[in-house]
């Protein structure tokens, strides 16, 4: 079976997706839920392939792989191949199940201990959300606006530029840059 080139399956796979998930990029649900359902069954194949000894762990990973393209969707640049991201994100998600597999991820602790490791959690998450927004308040509106939306509401690229009234590109110039910032004023607060 012919995989790669020219007119072959593997392109038209590549073409179907890609138009589907701009269209639905655009705002065609219809076309994002045909994405989506494409891409399970594309990722399906992906993993069983990869997985042939574990094939519980297959439609799992599927579907953590959907929601984190569905998360990342905005990042997502037309001008790209779409499978090679898509699978960039897939191997990811396929490392993060070996190496849980492989530190043996059955927890051996009692289940009395799970109300403190939970409330850690909880204030380590409330701190690190007032530490996120003092941080972030710092940044100019055109860099904050962009990275509140985009990262952490979720929003995609184009509703951001919509709700903001900056350009699309001038969204993904702020998230970028925003992000760079950020990263910045945490290294020098080590």
């Amino acid at each position: 079976m012919q995989r790669t080139g020219i007119g072959g399956p593997a392109n038209a796979t590549e073409e179907r997706l890609r138009e589907a998930l701009v269209r639905g990029l655009g705002g065609d649900s219809a076309a994002y839920h045909a994405f989506l359902k494409a891409l399970g069954a594309h990722l399906r194949a992906y993993f069983r392939r990869r997985l042939s000894r574990l094939p519980d762990e297959v439609e799992d990973l599927v579907q953590e792989t959907l929601l984190a393209v569905h998360n990342q969707r905005h990042t997502y640049d037309p001008d790209q191949p779409l499978t090679a991201w898509v699978h960039a994100i897939a191997r990811y998600k396929l490392v993060d199940l070996l190496r849980r597999r492989a530190r043996g991820d059955a927890q051996t602790d009692s289940l009395d201990d799970a109300d403190e490791v939970l409330a850690a959690s909880d204030a380590e998450a409330s701190e690190a959300r007032r530490d996120l927004a003092k941080l972030l308040q710092a940044l100019p509106d055109r860099q904050r606006l962009p990275i509140l939306h985009v990262k952490i509401e979720g929003l995609s690229v184009l509703e951001t530029a919509r709700l903001t009234g900056l350009s699309v590109s001038a969204v993904k110039i702020g998230v970028h840059r925003g992000l760079k910032v950020l990263a910045a004023m945490i290294r020098s607060t080590r």
